[in-house]
């Protein structure tokens, strides 16, 4: 079963300049992401979209087991996804940027309200079994606001897909009292 094993980082960008810094990056991957969330826990949908083109749609469940947590994606059509989309309990939108690292993957996500960001968010995903991430790419590691702990449900995408919850979370990370 697939374990999916990642690590959050908020990320701090007041000037609004990491995004164009990333943009203007050789070899990192840009998605537009359209992300949609189902009538029963850990099912998603999403539509990612590249250079203007739909890529892919992704059928996703993923859920907390025990101490790991199984995630299950498989493709599905463009016509099934905007039929679930109509079911969809929250949404939202970002874009991401993809940056390989070694055997590491590092996706930076900027949560989107009107073309406008309003959260940026990196994760890195780690081969099963792996205990801690690598530094942060050069890119975003002088950005690094805060490292989510394990488990810590209020820097789920779900989650922040509240515009109001991501700025109450920006305000506690900010205050350095994420974790009071």
């Amino acid at each position: 079963m697939p374990i999916e094993n990642e690590r959050k980082f908020v990320l701090r960008d007041p000037d609004g300049t990491l995004e164009a810094t990333l943009a203007g990056m050789a070899g990192l991957r840009r998605f537009r992401i359209r992300q949609g969330y189902l009538d029963a826990p850990g099912l998603r949908i999403r539509a990612f979209e590249e250079a203007g083109q739909d890529v892919s749609y992704v059928f996703s469940y993923k859920r907390p087991v025990g101490d790991e947590v199984v995630e299950i994606e498989t493709a599905m059509s463009g016509a099934d996804f905007e039929r679930l989309w109509r079911l969809r309990r929250e949404a939202l939108e970002k874009v991401r940027y993809e940056i390989a690292a070694g055997d590491c993957h590092w996706d930076v996500d900027f949560f989107k309200a009107n073309d406008r960001t309003y959260f940026v968010l990196a994760e890195c995903e780690m081969p099963e079994g792996q205990a801690e991430p690598p530094e942060p790419p050069s890119a975003i590691a002088t950005r690094v606001a805060h490292r989510v702990g394990l488990g810590d449900e209020r820097f789920t995408s779900k989650k922040l897909a509240d515009p109001v919850h991501a700025a109450a979370m920006t305000a506690l990370v900010a205050a350095n009292r994420v974790d009071g």
